[in-house]
């Protein structure tokens, strides 16, 4: 008994559209990740299927219904104040998605330049209701969860040192942080 793969169903030009507005529609996504979806739906490696992506994405673009800069904008804007992340960990992520760096660089510049890091650190620390380290296994912990978040070395320092770690410790975790 033999089993013989399913044809993969072909696509028209409007069917590949409506499948893409409804995933826009589930939640606003970058051009890069639009692009991959629709790929899955076509044969990417023939010519016909990469046109009608490149067609489909155009065709958005003009609607207005894609714009990666107003997506790492409000994607920026979210992760600043919902989640509390730091500037590296958005531009990571956004990087990730496949905005290009010179929209990535734009976005979180106009998102990220009037905060207060150590503030926002402060807040991602409250949020994930994380205290006073009381040895130094927390304090690495809280450092490298500080690091994960996308915060600098330097602002985790000054936290660290208002909450009276010793010297000792910093000194390790400094060495941790450069490698």
């Amino acid at each position: 008994m033999s089993f013989s793969r399913a044809k993969k169903k072909v696509y028209t030009e409007e069917e590949l559209y409506e499948y893409a507005v409804g995933a826009l529609a589930r939640r606003m996504r970058s051009v890069a990740e639009l692009k991959r979806l629709l790929r899955q739906k076509v044969e990417a490696d023939t010519e016909f299927g990469q046109t009608l992506v490149e067609l489909i994405i155009r065709r958005l673009k003009d609607q207005g219904y894609l714009n990666d800069a107003k997506y790492a904008a409000a994607y920026s804007t979210f992760r600043r104040d919902n989640e509390k992340f730091g500037r590296m960990r958005v531009v990571t992520d956004l990087k990730a998605k496949g905005v290009h760096g010179d929209v990535i660089d734009t976005a979180v510049s106009a998102t990220f330049d009037d905060v207060n890091e150590e503030k926002q650190a402060r807040a991602y620390l409250a949020r994930k209701r994380l205290a006073k380290p009381q040895d130094q296994k927390q304090a690495a912990r809280i450092f490298r969860q500080l690091i994960r978040a996308g915060f600098r070395s330097k602002t985790i320092f000054t936290i660290l040192k208002k909450w009276d770690v010793d010297d000792e410790m910093l000194t390790a975790l400094e060495s941790e942080g450069q490698e």
